[in-house]
C-alpha cells in the first residue's frame, strides 16, 4: 500500500496508511500500527519478558483495523515487524453520550466520535478538555495516543496512618476518572497529581 495525502469531506488533509521500514519489536509501543500478514493492526498491549536462563521475548496483542480480530503474538526480542504510518491529529476530549466518546478539533471544533472498543485501553486517562492524539486510517479512529504524563484530580484517598512518617509508604487513591493510583500518605482529596500513563504510577504533586 502506498501512502499519500488525500482530502476528506471537510477538505482536510489526511495521510493514508503507508508501510514503513521494519521496526524491532522491542521498540513498539501500545498504539503503534504494524503490518501483520498483510493486515494493518494496532498494538493494544505488549510486554518485554526476560525469564532467567532463557532468551528474552516480547508478548504482544495486536488488533486488526479491518476486522477487529485480536492476534496474540510471542516474538523473540531480535525480531522485526513492518511499521505502518497513520494520520495523527490533536483533539480535545469533550463528552460521552450514547453514541460514544466525543473529541473536538481545537481549531475547527469538528466533532469526532470514538467507539468504546477503541477508547477502552485509555478511558481511565480521559479528562474533559484534555488534549490527545487520535490516529486515523480512512477517516476512522483506530487508536488514541496518551501523553507521557497527565494531571489528574484526586477524588478519594484514605487518611494516612497517624504517626507513620516512613519514607516510600503509599496508599491507594481514586482519581476523578476512577483510576486508582498508589500515592504518598500526604496526598489528600482535591489535590492534583501527575500520573505516568505508561503504568499509572504517581510522579508528583501538581501546584494549582
Amino acid at each position: 500500500m502506498n501512502g499519500g495525502f488525500f482530502l476528506d469531506g471537510r477538505g482536510c488533509n489526511w495521510y493514508a496508511p503507508r508501510h514503513m521500514a521494519k521496526v524491532p519489536v522491542i521498540n513498539l509501543r501500545k498504539g503503534h500500527a504494524v503490518n501483520h500478514n498483510n493486515d494493518v493492526c494496532v498494538v493494544v498491549s505488549m510486554e518485554h519478558k526476560c525469564p532467567p536462563r532463557m532468551a528474552s521475548y516480547v508478548q504482544m496483542s495486536i488488533r486488526s483495523i479491518a476486522t477487529k480480530k485480536i492476534y496474540n503474538l510471542r516474538l523473540t526480542s531480535n525480531e522485526y515487524l513492518e511499521g505502518v504510518n497513520l494520520a495523527r491529529e490533536e483533539y480535545e476530549f469533550s463528552y460521552i453520550d450514547g453514541m460514544g466518546y466525543h473529541f473536538l478539533e481545537p481549531d475547527t471544533y469538528d466533532d469526532v466520535t470514538v467507539t468504546e472498543d477503541i477508547v477502552e485501553p485509555v478511558k481511565d486517562y480521559l479528562i474533559e478538555g484534555g488534549t490527545y492524539i487520535l490516529m486515523f486510517t480512512d477517516e476512522t479512529v483506530v487508536s488514541i495516543e496518551l501523553p507521557a504524563a497527565i494531571t489528574m484530580t484526586v477524588a478519594e484517598a484514605a487518611e494516612g496512618v497517624k504517626g507513620d512518617s516512613a519514607n516510600n509508604v503509599y496508599k491507594p487513591a481514586t482519581m476523578e476518572t476512577g483510576l486508582v493510583v498508589q500515592v504518598p500518605l500526604f496526598i489528600k482529596p482535591g489535590e492534583r497529581i501527575s500520573v505516568k500513563t505508561e503504568d499509572g504510577s504517581y510522579l508528583g504533586r501538581v501546584n494549582n
